[in-house]
């Protein structure tokens, strides 16, 4: 397994649509595998292939409070949306950012899995709220653009002095 590198914001390259994987093979297996190390590395609970400059539509992530719980999500695709939430999200991409956005309280989503099987789930509270925020990415849309052209404009601002800072 390798770790790869996190694209920042606003990198153009996170607005890429992903390509539909045509066939689950050990290359897709592996690029899983390099991108749940890279997650758990960062750390964090999500993690969209587009992030990793990789611009096929697979997502891993775990939100369980001991990081033993993997989800692997290929081709995913939401069925379904149903009611409303409000809450604080980050992003790998955008380091050191939080602001609240609005998804969808309850989704279904549809994928494959490593094996290349196809599965649904019905997620709600921080696991749909992740499927939302990494299917977007892989979509070519980072959380931030939610927000107003005034916040985006400031928090464009602090990513380009944390970057002269770090450089």
């Amino acid at each position: 397994m390798a770790l790869l590198p996190i694209l920042r914001y606003p990198d153009p390259r996170l607005h890429t649509q992903a390509k539909p994987v045509e066939a689950v093979d050990a290359g897709v297996r592996r690029l899983v595998a390099d991108m749940a190390e890279t997650m758990y590395a960062a750390p964090g609970i999500g993690l969209a292939a587009t992030q990793v400059n990789v611009h096929r539509r697979v997502l891993v992530l775990d939100v369980s409070e001991d990081k033993t719980r993997l989800m692997a999500f290929i081709n995913p695709e939401i069925v379904w949306r149903a009611g409303e939430c409000v809450g604080e999200e980050g992003c790998l991409s955008v380091p050191g950012i939080y602001e609240t956005v609005q998804r969808s309280e309850r989704v279904k989503v549809r994928a494959l899995n490593p094996a290349g099987e196809p599965f649904e789930i019905e997620a709600d509270g921080l696991l749909a709220v992740c499927l939302q925020h990494e299917i977007d990415h892989l979509d070519g849309k980072v959380f931030v653009e939610y927000l107003s052209r005034l916040k985006l404009a400031r928090i464009k601002a602090r990513l380009a002095k944390q970057a002269r800072i770090t450089a």
